[in-house]
């Protein structure tokens, strides 16, 4: 059962030290990220929480995130990679989930699948962001065409599954790859690695925050998971529900969310 916001423990709140964040949706209104959501990702910074998105948007806007945006990380196309950029030493660290010649290989793979996804559902398209993708096919139901209804959202899930590839639902596209990964299995990767925490620690020290099918992953993973309220639009197509509610959509959401926690920690 989905909780509101307000009955999550302050003590539970108050050990958090990191927020793992999708985007769209989540801390954007209709494709757009306001400044009091910007702001509290940035409030968060400055109480000592670190922000990291996870997100199913492309390479060459994590590398972006990574650099302009007041967070720690980024992971990104479902989990295909993490960023870093370590402003001192003035580098991007990039970690790949599957070495440089399987991804090739599978980006062939997926280039050839895409006009055959095309041609089984009609009114969808290939994102606008495709071009700066490096690992997954992300095909358009709603963000730059007219909205497809959950039929034909399921048809594109049931192309690329026919294929033997991945397919996640966001708020706006199927995402599909070839590879056994998702937010989750490298958001443990980047804290196994980079920050030192196993899954008990990220338990008690990470909150996620989420709307989509595909945060589904974490949301089941993570005690402090936390859905925005348009969580509950695709609720019924969630295998994993998020521990709390926001009482706001989108980008209110992730600021109540954040106050929260700040609040907690005195």
């Amino acid at each position: 059962m989905m909780r509101p916001l307000s009955e999550m423990p302050r003590e539970a709140a108050a050990r958090v030290r990191f927020v793992l964040t999708d985007i769209d949706d989540t801390i954007t209104d209709e494709g757009r990220l306001g400044a009091a959501a910007y702001a509290a990702i940035e409030r968060l910074t400055a109480a000592g929480i670190k922000v990291v998105p996870v997100t199913g948007r492309p390479a060459g806007w994590c590398d972006m995130i990574a650099r302009f945006w007041p967070v720690d990380a980024v992971v990104g196309e479902n989990g295909a990679f993490w960023f870093r950029y370590d402003h001192a030493g003035r580098q991007m660290i990039r970690r790949y989930t599957l070495p440089e010649a399987v991804r090739a290989a599978n980006r062939r793979r997926l280039d050839q699948l895409a006009p055959r996804i095309l041609a089984a559902v009609p009114g969808c398209g290939i994102a606008a962001d495709q071009a700066y993708r490096e690992a997954d096919l992300a095909i358009d139901f709603c963000e730059d065409v007219p909205p497809l209804g959950r039929e034909a959202i399921a048809g594109i899930v049931a192309r690329f599954e026919a294929e033997g590839a991945q397919a996640k639902v966001s708020s706006i596209h199927v995402n599909g790859w070839f590879g056994d990964f998702d937010k989750l299995t490298t958001a443990r990767a980047l804290f196994a690695d980079h920050y030192g925490l196993d899954a008990a620690a990220m338990k008690a020290e990470v909150a996620y925050a989420g709307d989509s099918p595909n945060d589904s992953p974490m949301f089941g993973f993570l005690p402090l998971s936390v859905g925005v309220a348009n969580v509950r639009d695709l609720e019924d197509l969630l295998p994993a529900k998020p521990a709390y509610v926001t009482p706001s959509r989108g980008g209110a959401g992730f600021v109540e969310l954040a106050e929260a926690l700040i609040r907690a920690r005195g």
